[in-house]
């Protein structure tokens, strides 16, 4: 099953310094239809204002993916952490037992990301961050690993039964990935067209899948595909 939502049905929040586009409920956009996929609850599609961002507020029990499309994001938390993650890049944040954080676009262009919140196997636990660089020809026509509870060496570490994969497609490339079907995967094109076992997505649609034990997915244009991979 490959249900595709376009972007144009996205939930969306103007806030002049924050464009954001939202994949489930999120804030003051609520879709009974669109509470999660699994254990991914949030998938938001943020455009964030040079020289603008989220000040400091606290999250518990839940892990958040930060995927820089374009631009980079400076974070700091309450435990020390300082870091910069520019575009192709991605860092993780372990809310554990609780941390707080802000999130500037510290740059003089407008920074896009997907921040992705996935929920942890068990509550509590000392909160973590970390941040990697993914350079985007090392997952030229394939997926690549970008984040993993499941004991993927070269990713970041995240305490949910989850991966978060990244991969670039030439136009008129295929990729064929084997999935678990009783799992529940979800895909957006970054940038670029692609067909999904012949479902048509373009770039920022997302596509809700389940029951699959394999997919297709052939690039219409250059493309750059984030996916998560959640029970």
């Amino acid at each position: 099953m490959i249900e595709r939502r376009p972007f144009a049905s996205l939930g969306h929040a103007d806030h002049g310094w924050l464009n954001a586009r939202h994949h489930f409920s999120f804030a003051n956009y609520y879709d009974p239809s669109r509470m999660g996929w699994g254990a991914l609850r949030v998938w938001n599609d943020d455009e964030i204002a040079a020289e603008a961002g989220f000040p400091p507020h606290p999250h518990a029990d839940m892990e958040i993916i930060t995927y820089v499309r374009d631009g980079a994001i400076t974070h700091r938390d309450s435990l020390g952490n300082v870091g910069r993650t520019e575009a192709g890049d991605v860092q993780v944040m372990s809310a554990g037992s609780g941390v707080r954080h802000s999130e500037y676009n510290l740059e003089r262009e407008t920074t896009r990301i997907f921040q992705i919140w996935i929920q942890p196997t068990s509550r509590g636990g000392t909160p973590s961050w970390g941040s990697k660089p993914f350079p985007k020809d090392a997952r030229s026509g394939q997926f690549v690993t970008l984040a993993s509870g499941r004991g993927d060496a070269d990713a970041l570490p995240i305490r949910a039964d989850a991966r978060v994969l990244g991969a670039t497609i030439a136009a008129g490339e295929r990729i064929t990935l084997p999935l678990d079907p009783t799992r529940h995967v979800y895909l957006v094109p970054a940038t670029g067209a692609v067909t999904v076992d012949g479902v048509r997505l373009e770039a920022r649609d997302g596509a809700a899948i389940t029951d699959q034990d394999t997919l297709e997915i052939v690039a219409l244009e250059d493309a750059e595909l984030v996916l998560v991979d959640v029970a």
